[in-house]
């Protein structure tokens, strides 16, 4: 059995790791939130969906934030948010502007 050197272990950089967890985990959640109040079923204009929407972003933003701490540095935790908000803000505009 072998120990995990000192870069092998998941850096602590919590303070970086938290900073980037809450803004880009937020801005994420808004933009899946988005995509599904938009684009799902019944569009925007469907009954009880504002709600259903407003208490989703929490049930998003908490696992994003939980597991970015498992991320082994705090760039790697950027890079990998900022990469899946593109993504997902990619798809709203590519699903808006098919509509």
């Amino acid at each position: 059995m072998t120990r995990l050197t000192q870069a092998e272990k998941i850096q602590p950089h919590w303070w970086r790791k938290s900073f980037t967890a809450c803004f880009l985990g937020l801005s994420l959640s808004y933009g899946v939130i988005a995509v599904f109040a938009w684009f799902g079923p019944g569009g925007i204009d469907a009954p009880m969906k504002v709600q259903m929407n407003m208490w989703l972003v929490s049930f998003i933003w908490l696992p994003v934030v939980a597991f970015s701490f498992l991320f082994k540095t705090a760039t790697s935790a950027f890079s990998y948010l900022m990469s899946a908000n593109l993504v997902v803000y990619s798809l709203f505009a590519v699903l808006w502007w098919l509509t």
